[in-house]
C-alpha cells in the first residue's frame, strides 16, 4: 500500500479517535435563514459510519434536519488542544432497537425511556471532517516561547482534512 494511504488512513482514523474521546459536540443546522447550533452528546460508532444522537420530536432541529439534512459537528477538548469539524447528512430516525442499544443515564434525564413517544435519534453520516491535534496547552506555551526566541514559527501540531 503506498505511504500517502496508509497515512490518509491514519488521519481518517485519527478524526474517529478524536471524536470518541470528546463525546459531546456542538450540533449546528439551518433553518433557511441562519445557522443554529446547540450542544448536544455523540454516540460515535466508527464501525457503522454513524454518530448518533437523541432528540426531542417536539424540538426544532427535527424539522431544520428534514428540510436541510446538511449538518456541521464541532467536536472541542479545549485543555487538550484537540477540535474535529465534521460535515455530513443527518437523518430523524424513530428506531426502537437502536434507541434501547444507546439508551444511558443522561438520557433518563429527558425521557421516561427509550419507549418514550417524544424521544427520537439523529444518525449523522459523516462525509468529510477536519481535525487540529496539538499538544496540549502547557506543550503548545512552551513551543511558542522557544520559537519565539529562535525567530521561528511554532509547530502547531496535527491538521489534516479527511474524507470519511
Amino acid at each position: 500500500m503506498p505511504e500517502a494511504v496508509v497515512e490518509r488512513q491514519a488521519d481518517v482514523e485519527r478524526a474517529w479517535e478524536l471524536m470518541e474521546k470528546v463525546r459531546f459536540c456542538m450540533f449546528s443546522t439551518w433553518n433557511g435563514s441562519k445557522l443554529r447550533s446547540r450542544p448536544m452528546g455523540a454516540f460515535v460508532r466508527r464501525q457503522e459510519g454513524a454518530i448518533y444522537f437523541f432528540t426531542d420530536v417536539r424540538a426544532h432541529k427535527d424539522e431544520e434536519i428534514r428540510r436541510y439534512p446538511q449538518v456541521c459537528l464541532a467536536f472541542a477538548d479545549t485543555a487538550g488542544q484537540k477540535y474535529v469539524s465534521v460535515s455530513g447528512t443527518a437523518q430523524i430516525s424513530s428506531d426502537r432497537a437502536k434507541l434501547h442499544e444507546l439508551w444511558s443515564i443522561p438520557a433518563k434525564v429527558w425521557w421516561e425511556g427509550p419507549d418514550d413517544p417524544n424521544v427520537r435519534l439523529i444518525k449523522f453520516i459523516p462525509e468529510d471532517a477536519e481535525y487540529w491535534d496539538a499538544p496540549g496547552n502547557l506543550m503548545s506555551n512552551m513551543k511558542m516561547v522557544f520559537a519565539l526566541a529562535a525567530g521561528r514559527h511554532p509547530d502547531a501540531g496535527d491538521h489534516q482534512k479527511v474524507m470519511l
